[in-house]
């Protein structure tokens, strides 16, 4: 009956502790992009439903027509999240912000939201460089 030494269990259990900080560290970091890009994604959005509907007619049907025709086209390109009451949230979200974060969220905006391709893209570099980063500090430690 052979005899496992106690200190590889310990080295691995701080393996596993390293890799899920590394991991959590990556997931917070994409919560909190994501998180930026969707509010200045709605700001983006209410922006130029405000402006759409100032260059039209003002009248309030005029407006529900085109957030009903507005939706139905958004919710068939991109799905789920553009219904009416989200929209005119958006809508109301826009002139809420203060001028401050507005200036924030509009660079934002012209730096470019990223497609779901290219946020995939960029976790999957996010990930190869959290790994690298985990293989070069257990090589450190060797």
């Amino acid at each position: 009956m052979s005899h496992t030494p106690a200190q590889p269990d310990n080295t691995l259990a701080t393996l596993v502790s390293q890799i899920a900080d590394v991991i959590q560290q990556a997931r917070g970091h994409v919560r909190q992009s994501v998180n930026q890009a969707m509010v200045a994604s709605y700001w983006e959005i209410g922006r130029l439903i405000v402006e759409h509907e100032l260059q039209g007619q003002a009248r309030a049907a005029y407006g529900q027509r085109q957030l009903a025709a507005l939706s139905e086209r958004l919710t068939a390109q991109f799905g789920r999240g553009f219904d009416e009451r989200n929209l005119r949230n958006m809508r109301l979200f826009f002139p809420e912000l203060p001028d401050s974060e507005r200036s924030a969220y509009r660079i934002e905006l012209d730096v470019h939201l990223p497609s779901g391709a290219e946020l995939k893209r960029e976790l999957e570099r996010e990930r190869e460089r959290a790994v690298q980063r985990l293989t070069q500090q257990q090589e450190t430690e060797e």
